[in-house]
């Protein structure tokens, strides 16, 4: 049978004082006696006495654990994004709890239901792409739970977030396959949900007025970001009769998935066609035929800003207010 931990009352027994004057000498209050301070912590460490956490966090009202919804950890992009808000984390003597929502709503819900009753103090979210409301979000208000969402963020007011705006960077991107002779460059959108700032579209139809290059409709398309979505669209844009040479993909796995399905067209990947992408994946330097460049987003200093971010919310008293916070960080396009 495993032995019990021992206690503050069993150390107060052993010395014939009270618990509370084991509690005050164990944390070297100055009301205390050195000599009576000695005695206490001397027997605390021959009896091996570690603090109950569970009860200092039950006093506290804190559990010094925040929580952490990502789509999927399989993507590099996201792993970054960790590193970040661990690092913020350990700086201020805290743990991560972290919940994948596979992009699924449902499961997304049940994972906030499940921190909640963790009872997490602070919660950090990228959503999912079927997420297209957030008032599984909103009820953990009336559990003085703050919410910073980062990244993938919703388009609803009043709530605090820290994303990179990618508009200027896909001018960039644009504009960079023009300049190498691509007449006609296609676009591989998103989920709508995942496109509520259609900051790429944007840039991207903003390239070709600039430089007075009509923009044909037929060549924007849309993926659900699975494989079999990806293939799909570039399956359409193959088929049209003028073909792209060129495709602005969604993110680093649209990019990869279409590299690999326009191979399996024999085609020619940065001669026949060329593809740029969005996150800047390390992993893809290492690759035969990678994208041509990509739209650095900075998930490590998105993870920072916003574990800073809701380290703020959990430091202000509950009888102040924060204005809700909109950071906003600017993209850059890397040319590999």
């Amino acid at each position: 049978m495993e032995k019990k931990p021992p206690t503050i009352k069993e150390i107060a027994k052993k010395l014939n004082i009270s618990v509370s004057t084991v509690s005050r000498a164990l944390h070297d209050h100055p009301s205390i006696g050195l000599r009576t301070k000695m005695q206490v912590q001397k027997l605390a460490a021959e009896m091996n006495y570690e603090p109950n956490q569970t009860a200092i966090q039950f006093k506290q009202g804190k559990t010094f654990t925040i929580g952490l919804i990502l789509p999927n950890l399989m993507e590099e992009y996201f792993s970054l994004a960790i590193n970040g808000v661990e690092d913020i984390a350990f700086k201020n003597n805290y743990n991560v709890l972290i919940g994948q929502s596979h992009d699924d709503l449902e499961r997304e819900k049940k994972i906030v239901e499940t921190m909640r009753k963790h009872r997490v103090d602070g919660l950090l979210v990228s959503i999912s792409k079927q997420t297209d409301a957030i008032e599984h979000f909103e009820q953990l208000d009336k559990y003085s739970i703050p919410v910073v969402f980062f990244d993938r963020v919703p388009n609803v007011p009043d709530i605090h977030s820290v994303w990179c705006s990618l508009y200027y960077s896909t001018i960039d991107a644009v504009e960079l396959l023009l300049k190498k002779g691509h007449e006609r460059i296609a676009h591989i959108c998103g989920p709508p949900s995942l496109n509520i700032k259609n900051e790429r579209l944007e840039g991207y139809i903003e390239a070709h007025k600039r430089k007075k290059v009509p923009v044909n409709e037929s060549l924007i398309v849309t993926t659900d970001l699975s494989k079999e979505g990806t293939e799909q669209a570039v399956e359409k844009l193959l088929g049209l009769k003028n073909k792209p040479t060129a495709i602005v993909a969604f993110n680093e796995t649209v990019a990869l998935d279409t590299i690999q399905y326009a191979k399996k067209k024999k085609l020619k990947i940065n001669k026949d066609i060329s593809v740029v992408s969005y996150a800047n994946w390390p992993i893809t330097s290492h690759l035969d035929y990678p994208p041509i460049a990509s739209v650095e987003q900075f998930p490590y200093e998105q993870g920072v800003r916003a574990t800073e971010l809701l380290f703020k919310l959990l430091n202000t008293k509950s009888d102040q207010t924060i204005p809700y916070e909109n950071v906003v960080l600017q993209s850059e396009l890397i040319v590999h």
